[in-house]
């Protein structure tokens, strides 16, 4: 297999993951919890994941790992959002010193960035667990949905491009001929 071919591969289920937890852990008593999961984008996309795991018609294994995925994502959020908040508190401790100690800031950074990585790499690798116990008609359906998912995300980068564009003072077409 090629770079490119798993460098893809390794984005699509990245995706797939990131999509799939995201929604989830937006939803009411997910890991997010609070009123961003009651609607807005994340209510929406919420609502297009459920009609998304209705059509795939899961098997009892297939729902097993469809829950230990969600499980497994819950976790990893729950665990990201407490590293960050033990990194801000490291952060605010190490800037009531009179000299800062960057080397001692990035390498706590580092640390948490590490534990994160393996975090969201056992989140990934719980969906693509999922996704390869499915079978072909099911994973048409996942991919017509990513598909779509991606062609929202790429036309809602397409108007902040354009929307930066006309703050700076250029052209609005002229948006699409400048990459970030």
């Amino acid at each position: 297999m090629s770079n490119k071919t798993s460098r893809f591969l390794a984005v699509a289920a990245s995706s797939l993951a990131l999509s799939l937890g995201v929604a989830y852990a937006a939803q009411p008593g997910g890991a997010m919890g609070g009123p961003a999961g009651h609607g807005g984008w994340h209510g929406h996309f919420m609502k297009e994941l459920n009609q998304l795991h209705g059509q795939l018609n899961l098997n009892a294994d297939q729902e097993k790992q469809w829950q230990a995925a969600l499980d497994t994502m819950k976790q990893t959020r729950a665990t990201e959002r407490a590293n960050h908040e033990q990194m801000k508190q490291q952060f605010k401790s190490m800037q009531q010193q009179p000299i800062l100690d960057l080397n001692a800031m990035h390498a706590a950074h580092q640390k948490i960035e590490q534990q994160d990585a393996q975090l969201r790499e056992q989140s990934a690798n719980a969906w693509l667990t999922f996704y390869n116990g499915l079978n072909d008609q099911q994973k048409t359906t996942v991919s017509t949905a990513l598909k779509q998912r991606f062609a929202k995300m790429e036309q809602r980068h397409e108007k902040m491009r354009e929307r930066w564009q006309h703050h700076r003072g250029a052209a609005p077409g002229a948006a699409s001929a400048v990459k970030p």
